[in-house]
C-alpha cells in the first residue's frame, strides 16, 4: 500500500521478475486490486497490489480507497511503499491512520523505494522521517528500478508470514486474466501520452480478446471519456494520438503475453462516469 506514484506496481513487477502490473509516470495508474503470486522453493507470497491512497475528488476515488482498505483487512502483512526521494506527504499519513483504525493489526514493513535518486544525506533524513511516521514498522530501503535490496525485502516478508497451504499452482503469477491486464496496459499507455488531467478520465473496456492460432491475439477495446472535447483529444489530429496509444499498448501487451497482438481501439463518451455508480460497477469497481 501507499500513496499514488510511489512505485508499488513497479516493485511488484520486480519481485515477480515479470511485468503483470501496468505502470506509468502518472499517479493512480492502478485502479483495482491485483494479486501477484510469487512461488519460491519454501514459500508462496501473494501480494495484493492496491490503488494509491489519496483524498478522493469523486466516487471513483472513493471506490479506489475502499479497494485498498479491503485489501488490508485480508492481509497477514502490510507493506507500505514510500518514496525515498521525498519526505512524507499528507497522503503518506493516511496509511498510518488507516492502520491504527483498522480492525486487524498485521505486521508492517516500510519499503523505502527509489533510494537510487536522493543524496546520502537526503536518504538518511527521509528514512528517519518515515520511521517516525511508522515507528513499529521494519524499514527496508529498496530500489524497484535497479533491484537493490529486493532479496532482502523478499526474505523479510517471507519470514513474517504464518505457515499455511500453498493456495495457487506454482506457475500462476496473478489472479487476473490477460484481458484484464491488457485493459490496464492500454490505460497506462493513454496516461503516458496524454497530458494534464485528461488521463484520469479514461476508462478501458475490452470488447473482444480472441486467439488467432499462429497469428497471435486479436483485441478490440473502447476508451471511455467524459466529454466530447476529450474524445477529440484522445483521437488526435488525423487519428495520430490514438495510434500512438495503440502502438505503445500493443508492445506492452506483447511483452506480457509473449505473442503477437493486433490491437484495435475506439473512443466513446460516457458523461460523468467517475461519479456514476452503475458505470463504475461496469468497469469493475465494487463498494
Amino acid at each position: 500500500m501507499g500513496r499514488p506514484n510511489v512505485g508499488k506496481s513497479t516493485l511488484l513487477n520486480r519481485l515477480l521478475k515479470q511485468k503483470i502490473a501496468a505502470v506509468s509516470p502518472k499517479p493512480q495508474t492502478t485502479r483495482l486490486q491485483q494479486f501477484g503470486i510469487l512461488t519460491l522453493s519454501d514459500a508462496q507470497l501473494i501480494f495484493i497490489d492496491t490503488p494509491g491512497l489519496h483524498h478522493p475528488q469523486h466516487k471513483l476515488g472513493e471506490f479506489m480507497n475502499n479497494d485498498a482498505r479491503l485489501a488490508l483487512e485480508d492481509a497477514d502483512v502490510a507493506l507500505m511503499v514510500v518514496d525515498g526521494s521525498f519526505p512524507p506527504s499528507e497522503e503518506d499519513y493516511l496509511f498510518g491512520k488507516l492502520l491504527k483504525e483498522g480492525k486487524k493489526q498485521p505486521s508492517v514493513f516500510l519499503a523505502l523505494n527509489k533510494i537510487d535518486k536522493p543524496t546520502p544525506d537526503q536518504l538518511k533524513e527521509y528514512s528517519n522521517l518515515y520511521q517516525a511516521l511508522m515507528p513499529d514498522a521494519e524499514l527496508i530501503p529498496v530500489s524497484a528500478i535497479t533491484g537493490e535490496n529486493i532479496d532482502l525485502l523478499e526474505n523479510a516478508l517471507k519470514d513474517s508470514l504464518p505457515e499455511g497451504p500453498q493456495l495457487y499452482p506454482e506457475d500462476q503469477i496473478t489472479d487476473l486474466y490477460e484481458r484484464d491486464i491488457a485493459a490496464d496496459m492500454i490505460r497506462a499507455a493513454a496516461m503516458l501520452h496524454l497530458q494534464h488531467e485528461l488521463p484520469h478520465v479514461i476508462a478501458v473496456r475490452i470488447d473482444e480478446y480472441n486467439e488467432r492460432k499462429d497469428h497471435g491475439a486479436y483485441i478490440e477495446a473502447t476508451l471511455f471519456v467524459e466529454r466530447d472535447s476529450q474524445k477529440g483529444i484522445v483521437i488526435g489530429e488525423g487519428g495520430n494520438m490514438i495510434k500512438r496509444i495503440g502502438s505503445t499498448a500493443r508492445k506492452e501487451i506483447e511483452a506480457m503475453s509473449g505473442r503477437k497482438v493486433f490491437l484495435k481501439l475506439r473512443v466513446k463518451v460516457k458523461k460523468n462516469w467517475r461519479n456514476d455508480i452503475n458505470a463504475l460497477r461496469l468497469f469493475g469497481f465494487k463498494k
